[in-house]
């Protein structure tokens, strides 16, 4: 028999309300134990995946690794059991750390589960300060460009210090005090013991980021989605790159099935200047006749292809969720 539900269905999606009950009847069974994340401790992707977790995250290891590409690694080593890392910003595009380390160095990782986020950014000291006595801010160089044109309104002539992510920016922020602030999450600021200066200073409130479950095995549903996957990853090169027409050629075996490509992105080969590994987003599953014919139909024109995952994506709201 079902459960009634103890959530609000109106703080969370309906998806990850499921996931939060079904983890608590079978605590250890339906969600891996140690999953990994860009750390430190308070970045956009530790709230994102507590979101995805809910209530579980509490009984599960969170892991907190110095890159996303060494979340990739983690998983392919079986240091943990399974990753979250983000693939695709609205605005900045593609995070290619995460893209070039699937490829090149996990090649018995998939792409298992997608969460799409509304990453807010803060601006977070140590304590209050006027804007006008701002002289720096740190954050990762994405989060830094989501929000320039805050930055450009309310502090011209800021200067602006990459970091490795938002979290280490908005600790080192706070452990430096004036003149220093950074952009980062609601969480890291609570983490640190700093004091939010303002909110959503992203630059445009459809800012959304595209977060992805890694592991070398199938994740429960109840995390990743019921039903047939909705999208199909996969990358391939080595065609005849050289000649006019060469990729829609390649491209032509999606059109002409009906198969609805929603994302295209290259990255170099890393053999020689010129030719370039192919990123491609399909609507529909890997398992499903057209998609299928699709894929194989390009598998024919290139010297390689690897379908990195077949999956359900999910659209997430935002919730205050316990650190």
């Amino acid at each position: 028999t079902r459960r009634p539900s103890h959530q609000n269905p109106t703080a969370t999606n309906r998806r990850f309300a499921k996931a939060r009950r079904l983890a608590l009847k079978a605590d250890g069974e339906l969600i891996p134990r140690r999953i990994g994340h860009l750390g430190p401790p308070g970045t956009h992707g530790e709230e994102a995946l507590r979101a995805a977790l809910g209530a579980a995250a509490t009984n599960r290891t969170l892991v907190p690794l110095e890159s996303n590409a060494a979340v990739v690694h983690a998983v392919e080593a079986g240091e943990i059991e399974a990753g979250f890392v983000p693939i695709e910003n609205s605005f900045e595009g593609a995070v290619t750390e995460t893209m070039d380390a699937l490829v090149h160095d996990a090649p018995n990782v998939k792409i298992v589960g997608e969460i799409i986020w509304p990453a807010h950014h803060c601006l977070i000291a140590k304590e209050e300060m006027p804007l006008d006595a701002i002289e720096t801010v740190a954050s990762h160089p994405q989060a830094l460009a989501q929000c320039a044109r805050f930055l450009q309104r309310a502090l011209p002539g800021v200067e602006k210090l990459p970091d490795a992510s938002t979290a280490g920016a908005v600790r080192q922020a706070i452990e430096l005090g004036r003149p220093y602030a950074s952009s980062g999450s609601a969480i890291a600021a609570e983490i640190y013991g700093g004091r939010v200066l303002a909110s959503e200073i992203e630059n445009d409130a459809g800012n959304r980021t595209r977060f992805i479950w890694l592991a070398k095995a199938s994740m429960p549903s109840e995390l990743v989605g019921d039903g047939s996957a909705a999208r199909t990853s996969l990358v391939f090169s080595g065609f005849n790159d050289t000649s006019a027409g060469g990729l829609v050629s390649i491209l032509n075996e999606f059109a002409e099935r009906d198969v609805n490509m929603s994302r295209i992105e290259s990255r170099p080969e890393r053999t020689s200047l010129g030719h370039y590994l192919f990123f491609v987003d399909l609507d529909g599953a890997e398992d499903d006749p057209t998609v299928a014919g699709a894929i194989e139909g390009v598998r024919a024109k290139v010297r390689q292809l690897r379908v990195l995952g077949s999956f359900n994506t999910e659209e997430a709201r935002t919730a205050r969720l316990p650190l």
